[in-house]
């Protein structure tokens, strides 16, 4: 399988964890708590994967910043919760940061390929 595809799917699991946080704390704790396990395990086992072939600063980065805006927006639309201008800014530099590490990582294959 694609390991950008088991990256993916570990960022998806990790924000489905983190998302039902709220019903362990509340409405269904032990739901939410046996929910919540086994999506962050998922999570991780799918970024175990993906670091066999992607570099792990990069697939760790990427989980972690695209998490964090899915997770925001998780936030503001299922829980109308809100971000302050400079969170908002804070979004658009971790975007950024997540288009320069596609285009450093792009780079470098490209490299590593004309090495070849």
């Amino acid at each position: 399988m694609n390991p950008w595809l088991f990256l993916l799917a570990a960022i998806v699991t990790e924000v489905m964890g983190t998302s039902v946080m709220k019903l362990a704390s509340g409405e269904a704790p032990i739901t939410g708590h046996l929910a919540m396990y086994v999506l962050i395990t998922l999570s991780y086992y799918c970024l175990a994967r993906a670091v066999e072939h992607i570099p792990l600063g990069v697939a760790y980065a990427l989980w972690e910043a695209l998490g964090l805006l899915l997770i925001a927006l998780v936030g503001l639309t299922l829980f109308a919760e809100s971000l302050s201008l400079w969170q908002w800014l804070g979004m658009l530099l971790l975007l950024s940061g997540i288009a320069l590490l596609k285009v450093g990582t792009r780079d470098s294959a490209d490299e590593q390929g004309e090495a070849s």
